[in-house]
C-alpha cells in the first residue's frame, strides 16, 4: 500500500509550528533581554519563563483551534446525515453531479453514486461532498500534544546555549546557533512534507532572523532608555 504524505498533516503542521515558535520566540526573548544589558541569570530566567508560558499557550491555542474545526466538521456530518434521511434522492443526484463535474459521464456517475451510497451513503457524501477524510480530519488532542511538546523542545535549544554561552558573546552565539536550528528544522519539515529542503530552510531562517533582529533593536532601545 502506498504511503501518502497528506496523512501526516494531523501532527506535522502543529509539530513544525510549535518547534519553530519555540526556537524563534525563546531566542528572540533571550536576545532582547540581553540587548537590554540584563544579567545572565535574568536572561536565563526570562527564557525559562518564556518556555513554560509558550508551551501552555501553544497547547491551549492549538486545542481550542483544532477542536473548533472538529466541531464544525461534526456539525456538517450531522447535517448531511439528516439530509440523507429526509431527501435521499436529492442527495443521490447531488453526489452523481459531483462525479460528473470530475469527468465521469452521467450514466457512469449515476452508477458510481448508486454503489457508493448502497455501501456507505454518509461516508461517500462526507468524503466527496464535504471533503472530510479520515486521514485529514481534525484531531484536537494529537495536535495539542504535538504542538506543546515540539514548542518545549524548540525552546529548549536556545536555552541550553544560553546556559553555556559566555555573557559577553551571548547575542552572537545565540543568533548563529538559532539560525542553524531553524535551518535544520526547515529542512526536516520540508523533507517530511515532500517539499524542497533548501526552500524550506531559507523560508524559516529568514523569518527567524527578522524576529531576532527586531527584538534586539527593542531590547537595545529599552535598555538605553532605562
Amino acid at each position: 500500500m502506498e504511503r501518502h504524505l497528506a496523512g501526516q498533516t494531523g501532527w506535522l503542521r502543529p509539530a513544525v509550528l510549535g518547534a519553530n515558535d519555540g526556537i524563534v520566540s525563546t531566542a528572540s526573548l533571550v536576545i532582547g533581554v540581553a540587548a537590554a544589558h540584563a544579567t545572565h541569570d535574568s536572561i536565563l530566567l526570562a527564557g525559562v519563563a518564556g518556555l513554560v508560558a509558550g508551551t501552555m499557550s501553544m497547547a491551549a491555542g492549538e486545542y481550542v483551534s483544532v477542536h473548533s474545526q472538529a466541531d464544525s466538521e461534526q456539525a456538517d456530518i450531522e447535517r448531511e446525515r439528516k439530509e440523507l434521511e429526509t431527501n435521499g434522492p436529492g442527495e443521490h443526484k447531488e453526489l452523481a453531479a459531483i462525479y460528473v463535474g470530475r469527468g465521469l459521464d452521467p450514466a457512469l456517475a449515476k452508477q458510481v453514486a448508486d454503489q457508493l451510497m448502497a455501501h456507505d451513503a454518509l461516508g461517500a457524501h462526507t468524503r466527496d461532498e464535504l471533503g472530510i477524510t479520515e486521514a485529514q480530519n481534525a484531531r484536537p488532542l494529537q495536535a495539542t500534544f504535538a504542538s506543546a511538546a515540539s514548542f518545549a523542545v524548540g525552546a529548549g535549544m536556545p536555552l541550553i546555549v544560553t546556559v553555556f554561552a559566555p555573557e559577553a558573546s551571548l547575542i552572537p552565539i545565540i543568533s548563529v546557533t538559532t539560525l542553524m536550528f531553524l535551518a535544520l528544522l526547515g529542512g526536516v519539515a520540508a523533507k517530511a512534507g515532500g517539499a524542497r529542503v533548501t526552500v524550506g530552510a531559507i523560508r524559516v531562517t529568514f523569518w527567524g532572523a527578522l524576529a531576532m533582529g527586531l527584538t534586539a533593536i527593542v531590547g537595545a532601545l529599552f535598555g538605553t532608555a532605562v
